[in-house]
């Protein structure tokens, strides 16, 4: 089993996190001003097809809006004419503000898939230094396991022993006599035998 680097990162972790964040809320920025757009081409495009009183400040608002969002598209259809109202304004049905409605609901579309392909590649790579540093630390306790193994081991120096004899020098055999567990006993010579008690 592989171990983990201690000094193991992710490339580049926070310079990335932070140029998606950037692009994340830059996306976020474009999707509400689009959405604002089409707010404002729906009602401009109602004004204009049920003849709004063009006096009204609400009408004039929306109407100035509506210039500044339709600039890229205006003349590319020509206007349908619908009558009039009963205070002579003209009723239009007009075709360019639909068009300008598709365009600017397509980008919306764009940018909001972009925001959830940011998020994801945010969550990404949120999950990839969670487990590095999971990993990190399943390495770290393992080697504080080791190191507390270790030094609960006993350490086994070199024994020494020596032998004593009932007499003499300690380590030492007396003349006549060999080690053992109880008294000491005479050695006699192979060609002479052992004394025998009086009979």
């Amino acid at each position: 089993m592989s171990m983990v680097n201690e000094n193991e990162k992710v490339p580049a972790a926070d310079v990335r996190r932070w140029i998606l964040w950037g692009a994340k809320i830059l996306s976020y920025m474009v999707y509400v001003y689009l959405i604002l757009v089409e707010i404002v081409l729906l009602i401009g495009f109602f004004l204009l097809l049920f003849g709004a009183n063009p006096t009204a400040g609400f009408t004039q608002w929306a109407y100035r809006n509506l210039d500044r969002v339709m600039a890229p598209f205006r003349g590319i259809f020509t206007p349908i004419s619908l009558g009039s109202t009963t205070a002579d304004v003209p009723a239009i049905f007009d075709t360019s503000v639909l068009f300008a409605m598709i365009v600017y609901g397509i980008l919306a579309l764009l940018m909001s898939w972009l925001i959830h392909w940011l998020t994801d590649r945010l969550l990404r790579l949120d999950s990839l230094e969670a487990d590095i540093e999971r990993r990190q630390y399943e390495q770290a306790q393992r080697e504080a396991i080791a190191a507390r193994a270790a030094q609960s081991q006993p350490t086994y120096g070199a024994v020494t022993t020596s032998t004593t004899y009932p007499t003499g020098t300690p380590g030492t055999v007396p003349p006549g006599t060999i080690p053992s567990q109880g008294n000491p006993q005479p050695v006699y010579p192979p060609e002479s035998n052992p004394p025998y008690p009086p009979q």
